[in-house]
């Protein structure tokens, strides 16, 4: 794109596809539609340019609009037995802990975003809440719950506290 405009959008783009991409795949465990949701939530951005690049954090509204995508498609996914399931075996050796994300892909989808987005994503609760657009208190019993069976699925202990 050869308009301010345009470059300032492509910008975007190359500075959030990889980090997006990447929290995708942490959830859905496939690299492929790892890309495609990513590409899909920067196509709705370029969509919503003139809007959303007029915010504090364009690239905040794009990790909404992928983490909504992902859990959609994780849901759609799981409401299919016997079909096609998201790919819990592709490699993920470029993962601070396989045994980790392991466990995190057996999660229920909004435990698995909230794990992905508070653990390897550094967001405050607060920011958390916003992108699944649920309130604090539900955030903080995802990753309470979701702590919890990742604790009895490694064999280790958890603690009480979420901040």
């Amino acid at each position: 794109m050869g308009t301010p405009e345009g470059r300032e959008y492509d910008w975007y783009f190359r500075a959030c596809f990889p980090r997006l991409t990447r929290t995708v795949y942490l959830m859905v465990h496939d690299q492929t539609l790892a890309e495609d949701i990513a590409q899909e939530a920067l196509y709705r951005m370029l969509r919503h340019w003139r809007t959303v690049s007029a915010y504090d954090r364009p690239e905040a509204w794009a990790r909404r609009v992928a983490i909504r995508v992902a859990v959609r498609e994780i849901q759609r996914r799981a409401a299919r037995p016997g079909k096609e399931q998201l790919a819990h075996h592709a490699p993920i050796e470029h993962l601070p802990d396989p045994d980790v994300a392991s466990a995190v892909a057996e999660l229920a989808p909004m435990q698995r975003a909230a794990v992905v987005l508070f653990y390897w994503d550094d967001l405050p609760v607060r920011e958390i809440a916003e992108v699944l657009e649920v309130s604090e208190s539900t955030v903080k019993q995802h990753l309470h719950r979701a702590r919890h069976r990742l604790a009895v699925s490694l064999g280790e202990e958890v603690g009480e506290d979420v901040r």
